[in-house]
C-alpha cells in the first residue's frame, strides 16, 4: 500500500467548486473524473454510468482513464449492474474472486462502485478501477459517498 497522504477534505471542496461552476452535468462529471484520477494514486480509471430507465441499462458517461468497450451495462450484470440493482456501494478488493465481474482491462485488480441516489432512487454511479491490490479503505467509501450525495442534486 502506498503511504501517500490524500487530502480528501480538500478534494471535496474542489468537487463543490465544480458543482457550483454552472457547467453542464457532463462538464461537471468530466471535471470530477479528471480530478479524482489525477489526485488519488490508486484511482486508475474513474467513470460515471448513468441509468437509462426505459431500457434498464447503464450508459457510460464521462470518464478518465483508458477507453473501455463497456459503454452499456445491463442492470444486474457485473459489479456496476449489481450496484444499480440494489443501490448499495460495492467494493471488490480482488476482482479475480468476483464471479460476476466484467473485465475492462487486464491491469485492473480491484474496483469500487458507489450509487448516486435521487430521492432514494438509483440514477447513476461512480465506478473506480484500481491497478493496486486491495487499496480501498473506509476513507474511500466515505469520500466517494459524499461526492455521490453532492452530485445527486444534478439529476
Amino acid at each position: 500500500m502506498n503511504n501517500i497522504h490524500i487530502n480528501y477534505d480538500q478534494l471535496l471542496q474542489e468537487v463543490d467548486l465544480y458543482i457550483s461552476a454552472c457547467k453542464t452535468m457532463d462538464g461537471i462529471l468530466s471535471d470530477i473524473t479528471g480530478l479524482l484520477k489525477s489526485k488519488v494514486y490508486h484511482y486508475d480509471w474513474v467513470g460515471f454510468y448513468l441509468l437509462d430507465k426505459d431500457q434498464s441499462i447503464l450508459i457510460l458517461g464521462p470518464f478518465s482513464g483508458k477507453p473501455t468497450e463497456h459503454t452499456q451495462i445491463q442492470v444486474g450484470k457485473g459489479v456496476c449492474g449489481q450496484v444499480a440493482e440494489n443501490n448499495q456501494l460495492k467494493i471488490v478488493q480482488d476482482i479475480s474472486q468476483e464471479g460476476n465481474y466484467i473485465a475492462c482491462s487486464i491491469d485492473v485488480q480491484s474496483e469500487i462502485v458507489v450509487p448516486i441516489l435521487k430521492d432514494g432512487q438509483f440514477v447513476a454511479e461512480i465506478d473506480i478501477d484500481s491497478h493496486s491490490p486491495a487499496p480501498f479503505t473506509l476513507e474511500d467509501e466515505i469520500f466517494l459517498t459524499s461526492i455521490c450525495q453532492k452530485l445527486s442534486v444534478l439529476f
